[in-house]
């Protein structure tokens, strides 16, 4: 998978992560958080993140 490929699963990912947050139901936010920290702190995503903002400049 590319750096551009993980990140926009990454992107995807979170978005739906905050749409069931967005939602008028009762929820567990600390739980939504940590699936969103979950998601955006991996290490691939990190790794992938960095190089894209290298390639950047």
């Amino acid at each position: 998978m590319t750096d551009q490929q993980l990140a926009l699963e990454a992107i995807s990912n979170a978005q739906l992560i905050l749409e069931e947050y967005l939602q008028p139901y009762p929820k567990d936010n600390a739980l939504i958080l940590e699936k969103l920290v979950e998601v955006l702190e991996r290490p691939a995503l990190i790794v992938a993140v960095s190089r894209l903002q290298q390639q950047g400049n």
